[in-house]
């Protein structure tokens, strides 16, 4: 059982990682989970109710029965990563506000695991994907709704979350739209042409175009669920014999992937997704060692092909 006193120091973190990192709602529940999910451990494993004190005397024999009680659960290396890791972001917390020492949970190892690469579709397949999406549909304007969204997701690099948090005010779509993405950050997106014709000739169906709201409805004039996107992507998946592997999300990989292998600058790339590490961006792209080296090779001024 977890104290008063302590669920109210969980909550209090909860509301500074929103205030100061801008966590999003779904981000805040996660950490809560992992957190929670530790204390009451904790409490069992010490055969009583974990207070704030009791906190302060763990040691890391307590951190590995923990670990090995979520190897028990079957979860991978992954996800035992992420929970350490928001385990150790309260702690590191807590530590600071009671004064005392975080030792055992701070130097805690998460097990090592293998990075899962993005895997991007090729341009092709992605053409040939959109393009399928373009077929009768329960109505045509859920047709034209769904090659708008795809066509986005893919053509400005956003998350499902983003294309789908567009409003009728943002529409007709402007050659440079403002997203706010993952923690509440801004960024300014250039909208391709196609992107922009797919979204008009949506508009130009869509029955509920006159309303305010979001811009992608369901048949109902709700706002679109990424479920819907996602069975539709599904479905041409299916029809195309692609893999699995097809999913919105790895349209923004391909975004990617597809702009640096045409020349383009990882640092702007960077930008366009929104990510706050390069190193992010690099692993996104999935690009081998290779292609990076022959970027260094034609650019940077101390190598052998720009040497004097």
């Amino acid at each position: 059982m977890v104290s008063p006193a302590l669920r109210d120091a969980v909550q209090i973190w909860l509301d500074t990682r929103r205030a100061l990192k801008g966590a999003s709602d779904n981000t805040l529940t996660a950490y809560a989970h992992d957190v929670y999910g530790f204390l009451g451990f904790i409490a069992e494993h010490r055969g009583g109710e974990t207070g704030l004190t009791a906190l302060k005397s763990l040691t890391i024999t307590d951190i590995r029965a923990w670990m090995a009680s979520l190897r028990r659960d079957e979860l991978g290396s992954r996800s035992i990563a992420r929970k350490l890791s928001s385990v150790k972001s309260f702690f590191r917390w807590l530590g600071e506000r009671e004064g005392f020492e975080a030792s055992a949970v701070l130097n805690a190892r998460a097990p090592k695991f293998q990075a899962k690469l993005p895997r991007p579709l090729a341009v092709e397949a992605t053409r040939d994907l959109i393009g399928a999406l373009d077929q009768p549909a329960s109505a045509p304007w859920v047709g034209a709704r769904d090659v708008a969204v795809v066509t986005l997701l893919y053509g400005c690099g956003l998350r499902i979350s983003e294309a789908l948090s567009l409003t009728m005010a943002d529409a007709p779509l402007a050659q440079v739209i403002r997203i706010t993405g993952k923690g509440g950050k801004e960024r300014v997106v250039p909208v391709i042409d196609a992107a922009r014709a797919a979204v008009a000739a949506y508009l130009k169906l869509c029955p509920f175009a006159q309303d305010k709201g979001p811009l992608f409805r369901g048949v109902r004039g709700g706002a679109l669920s990424p479920r819907l996107i996602q069975k539709a992507m599904q479905a041409a998946r299916l029809q195309l014999g692609l893999p699995a592997s097809a999913t919105p999300h790895a349209l923004r990989h391909s975004f990617a992937t597809h702009l640096l292998a045409a020349g383009g600058d990882l640092r702007a790339i960077q930008e366009l997704l929104g990510h706050a590490s390069l190193s992010t961006t690099q692993a996104y792209t999935a690009v081998d060692a290779r292609h990076l080296l022959d970027i260094y090779e034609k650019s940077h001024p101390k190598s052998a092909s720009n040497s004097p």
